[in-house]
């Protein structure tokens, strides 16, 4: 990719509604194709988190953690058909129950496929997001409050998964080659 391919102004579209600071500082780093180094330093390593089992496993642990008394999963998993570019990384859905006189509600978490090839922490805040949703529907100060108690770096990691995905649409991984999985587009 060329160099004035990179700073394209819509390079920087997961960062918008940062300073023009912050998105100067990050196009220096797309023009000197140095943002996959500077995560990577950051990141060195892709969780081992694959399967749906193992990701239904992970998320039911921070559950167990931090909202031991909300309504129990139904489904945790990793979907092929939530990108970035329908500005969704994972998705949290309930669904009504009916037994007999009472409803209960069925949580189901979808995680965009991306994250299976993505750092343990960068995976962490997607599902921290989506519990939180477990008390709270609304992107609120009650929600995100709620994030930072699960993981306190929460917002360093919502602009480090920004930058993630700024370096995915520039073609390029932190862990080895792009394959369909690790592009914004097909998440």
């Amino acid at each position: 990719m060329h160099q004035d391919e990179r700073l394209h102004p819509d390079c920087l579209r997961y960062l918008a509604g940062y300073s023009e600071k912050v998105l100067d500082q990050v196009r220096e780093l797309v023009a000197q194709g140095r943002l996959g180094e500077v995560l990577s330093r950051r990141y060195p390593a892709a969780h081992v988190i694959r399967t749906d089992r193992a990701l239904y496993d992970f998320t039911l642990g921070l559950k167990n953690q931090y909202l031991r008394s909300s309504s129990p999963l139904g489904k945790v998993l990793y979907d092929t058909r939530i990108t970035a570019e329908r500005q969704a990384l994972g998705l949290h859905s309930y669904q009504g129950l009916v037994q007999g006189a009472r409803i209960r509600t069925r949580n189901e978490i979808r995680i965009a496929s991306l994250f299976k090839s993505a750092p343990l922490e960068f995976l962490r805040m997607i599902v921290v997001h989506e519990l939180a949703h477990l008390k709270e529907r609304e992107h609120n100060k009650a929600f995100y409050q709620l994030c930072e108690h699960m993981e306190p770096d929460y917002y360093q990691l919502e602009f480090d998964v920004r930058l993630y995905l700024t370096l995915l649409e520039q073609g390029e991984t932190l862990y080895g080659p792009a394959g369909p999985e690790t592009t914004p587009a097909s998440g």
